[in-house]
């Protein structure tokens, strides 16, 4: 339960739901969880070990700004994992298994033009999993799972020209894995990621949240 209170909160700092410089209650947080205190306590706790809430004695804990290049930097390791299990991925993938990737990403670009944010979502998701678990690296890819918890996955089809690039993106990646190129899906697996990274500081640019 602490785990999840702690990915609603970072997602909430993230989106200035809870806004840098202010402080985090314990109480009004458990409240609209509908959990008791303990676990959010432990929450901040783990918050506060990452960086993103700092406490501060007889106050609790305030919220952390985020800038620009704290988003950057968490994108620069996705990439660098993302792009690793797409090279790996592309000598074995086997050609069912990429027919079924092509028919996943039609279906999504078809969302992508119908503006169903939600379908492209699930659909991009489909399409990275199969990726990372056919990569062969399950310690690898649960890293990556860890550096995406950072990440407002809840919050992706607002972002202006995220379901564009998550239609449009992966043709590349695709092609590379087509060709068994492990250096260019590795090249475009990394600049896909870095790409959504850009996407998300300029809308958080837009909202007044980074600092």
């Amino acid at each position: 339960m602490s785990e999840r209170v702690a990915a609603y909160v970072r997602e909430g700092i993230m989106v200035g739901q809870f806004p840098a410089g202010e402080f985090v209650r314990t109480e009004h947080l458990a409240e609209e969880l509908g959990v008791s205190q303990t676990p959010v306590r432990e929450a901040l706790m783990i918050l506060h070990s990452e960086g993103s809430v700092r406490w501060e004695p007889r106050r609790g804990y305030r919220v952390v700004p985020i800038t620009g290049r704290d988003v950057r930097d968490l994108f620069d390791v996705q990439a660098y994992i993302a792009g690793e299990l797409a090279g790996r991925a592309a000598t074995r993938l086997d050609e069912a298994e990429l027919d079924r990737l092509d028919e996943i990403q039609s279906r999504l670009a078809e969302a992508e033009r119908a503006s169903d944010t939600e379908l492209v979502d699930s659909l991009n998701h489909e399409i990275h999993r199969t990726i990372n678990k056919v990569s062969g690296s399950l310690r690898m890819a649960s890293l990556l799972n860890l550096t995406v918890s950072y990440v407002p996955l809840r919050f992706f089809g607002k972002i202006e020209g995220w379901a564009s690039a998550s239609a449009h993106d992966h043709s590349a990646v695709f092609a590379a894995l087509r060709a068994r190129d492990a250096d260019a899906a590795r090249a475009a697996m990394a600049e896909h990621i870095r790409h959504i990274g850009e996407l998300l500081v300029d809308h958080l640019a837009r909202q007044g949240i980074l600092s």
